[in-house]
């Protein structure tokens, strides 16, 4: 059972690529709570944490489980005369998405809101273009531009509002599930007693590139490597067949193709078996879209068998995004299931 308490502080927690500083915090000062040895919790150069757990028994293959600890945000790019920001985007953030959004600014977190121009000033050509990113503006309540320096500058990172909430029939809304979801399983996951000694990895720059994942990757130089994630839920309005994607309520994502990755076919056909052997829900996508960390640590160093479980989430790099809370309970069973599962089976 997931700690509910934790991944709604983990969400709310603010840690941009490059800017992951609270979240390895946290997830350091949780991992002290677990009395590992001195040497088996890590960082490295680029703030990535590797902990390696041993396990009742020693590995047969060496198996890395890694999700990330950043989130899609907006950074200053410029103060405008009239005290407001300009901006882009960290990570892939619609525009659309952020019109009329509440957002906090800088190191202050100083409340802002996302303004465009407004309709009646558009020309009938602009209306009909899709929203453009640099044609927005963060207001943070400001006169002028000679106030607003006062309290920020260039490079400081525009987050969405913190949002967590547990609503309707057991769905869950948040900023940042993508992928503090995957961060909060592998605290689950270390929390337990292994079947075998396994590797993890927190890791930083996901948004911007997988950056993170293959130098932790390298270091760990894992045979089989676990990804977990959020992924893209079109289960909404006017989508239909296979443009829905995946779906919230129909269990853990297992892939088998993304528009980064060819996952393993043997882990794929090995998790959808221990999914059905144990009675957990699951689906696969039903569309190419998306990618995540296993594009980078598939090639890493001497280059690893990868496989992906994500929970559905829709809105996904949204100011708000949302997920079924069983979904995410069905990820945690699957992933303790492939701890022994990977070690075991014929691969």
């Amino acid at each position: 059972m997931m700690d509910q308490k934790r991944f709604e502080t983990l969400c709310g927690l603010l840690g941009s690529s490059g800017r992951e500083h609270a979240v390895r915090a946290y997830i350091l000062n949780e991992l002290r709570q677990m009395n590992l040895p001195a040497d088996a919790v890590q960082v490295d150069r680029l703030g990535n944490i590797i902990v390696t757990k041993k396990g009742a028994k020693p590995a047969k293959r060496r198996l890395l489980c890694s999700a990330h600890m950043d989130e899609v945000a907006l950074m200053v790019t410029q103060i405008n005369d009239d005290g407001s920001l300009a901006f882009d985007t960290v990570g892939g953030v619609s525009a659309a998405a952020v019109i009329g959004r509440q957002v906090t600014v800088g190191k202050q977190q100083l409340p802002g809101v996302i303004g465009c121009k407004p309709v009646h000033l558009l020309s009938k050509d602009e209306r009909k273009k899709p929203a453009d990113i640099h044609r927005l503006y963060c207001d943070i309540g400001s006169g002028s531009k000679a106030e607003t320096e006062q309290y920020v500058r260039p490079g400081d990172i525009i987050y969405f509002q913190e949002n967590a909430q547990v609503f309707g029939d057991g769905s869950f809304r948040s900023k940042a599930i993508d992928d503090r979801f995957g961060c909060a399983l592998l605290l689950e996951l270390l929390e337990q007693d292994l079947p075998y000694d396994t590797v993890f990895s927190f890791v930083v720059q996901e948004e911007v590139g997988l950056r993170g994942a293959g130098v932790a990757a390298a270091a760990a130089d894992p045979d089989f490597a676990l990804i977990f994630e959020a992924t893209t839920a079109a289960d909404i309005p006017g989508s239909e067949g296979a443009d829905r994607v995946c779906t919230l309520g129909g269990g853990a994502v297992i892939s088998f193709i993304d528009g980064r990755t060819v996952y393993d076919k043997a882990l794929y056909d090995l998790a959808v078996q221990v999914s059905e052997e144990n009675g957990i829900p699951w689906q696969t996508k039903t569309k190419i879209a998306g990618g995540n960390d296993a594009g980078a640590i598939q090639n890493a160093g001497r280059g690893a068998r990868v496989l992906a479980v994500s929970v559905p989430c829709r809105y996904l790099h949204a100011p708000v995004s949302v997920i079924r809370l069983s979904d995410a309970e069905a990820c945690i069973a699957l992933a303790a299931q492939m701890l022994s599962a990977v070690q075991e089976a014929e691969l």
